[in-house]
């Protein structure tokens, strides 16, 4: 089976955390292990997200101002290879030799004119007080919104079109390699008559690893988070867990647009071409894959919507 796995931000830094590298090989370490078994058994990508580690890099431009800070279409390439390289490494050393693990830099096409660059809503960087963000957005002129208990910084997330790369994707997957590509959503890039030219901006990786699954045709999309299931009317007395939906079904609710919502929005893409959507959390893997926990998204599910507690 073809499988595309994305890796939340909870595989990489978790809350509260200290963005430390240390911490980072920590995460990893323990995200590589629920992984080894589907990688034993099935042609696997792995995509990831990288919205601390982006906006950590940003911040460590700005605090050397001889030199104008770099774009975030860069920033973004960097994340790919400073993540990518640990996911490599510790992916093979659990492997031990039974599969070759390579990384792949890739781009991601997007629409200059899509109106995401107008509305931000991307969280990339740490975590701030209100007060802190305040004054950081009156700093660098960022803009800010709420996530959580805290506030971060917010950068366009454009819709992803193409993953420039699929071709080399494929044929690494045929001959038997796991590849790690599409982090952070991929470089965003547009498209002209002259190439492919960056732009400013980080792309969900959910939506695109949806995309690069549809576009190497995956049999199963799995979107590893830190909760069991997706949650209806979620932190309200009404809240349900669902447990299978179609895409249909599922896309008239309404999810969280900084968290939940992407992924489910990915889940039904993925399930409109055809394919299978697992969303579930990141250290039962097994479980997700199994059924045991998480939600199924599926082209079409004849009751609609079945709930974890019926």
């Amino acid at each position: 089976m073809r499988v595309v796995v994305a890796l939340g931000g909870n595989a990489l830094a978790r809350r509260g955390e200290p963005m430390t590298a240390e911490l980072l090989r920590e995460n990893v370490v323990g995200t590589v292990k629920t992984l080894a078994n589907l990688a034993r058994q099935h042609e696997l990508v792995i995509s990831h997200g990288n919205g601390p580690q982006v906006g950590l890099l940003a911040l460590q431009n700005l605090a050397y101002d001889k030199v104008p800070p770099y774009p975030l279409d860069i920033l973004g390439a960097q994340t790919q290879g400073m993540i990518g390289y640990l996911l490599q490494e510790e992916l093979s050393n659990e492997l031990a030799g039974e599969r070759d693990v390579h990384v792949l830099l890739t781009s991601t096409v997007v629409d200059p004119l899509d109106p995401a660059f107008r509305h931000p809503t991307k969280f990339i960087g740490p975590m701030y007080t209100r007060a802190e963000a305040e004054a950081k957005a009156a700093e660098f002129g960022w803009d800010i919104a709420a996530d959580g208990q805290g506030f971060r910084r917010v950068v366009p997330s454009p819709d992803p079109t193409h993953v420039v790369q699929t071709p080399v994707v494929e044929l690494l997957l045929g001959a038997g390699h796991i590849v790690v590509c599409a982090g952070g959503g991929g470089v965003p890039v547009q498209a002209d008559g002259a190439g492919y030219h960056g732009v400013q901006a980080v792309v969900d990786k959910d939506l695109a690893s949806a995309v690069l699954a549809q576009e190497i045709g995956a049999d199963l999309l799995v979107i590893l988070t830190d909760g069991d299931y997706v949650v209806e009317e979620w932190g309200t007395p009404s809240a349900r867990n669902i447990r299978t939906a179609s895409a249909a079904a599922i896309s008239r609710l309404t999810f969280a647009p900084g968290s939940m919502g992407p992924k489910v929005e990915a889940g039904v893409r993925f399930a409109r071409a055809g394919g299978r959507a697992l969303i579930g959390p990141l250290e039962r893997a097994d479980d997700v894959l199994a059924g045991a926990v998480g939600t199924e998204i599926r082209p079409d599910f004849p009751p609609g919507i079945a709930y974890a507690e019926d």
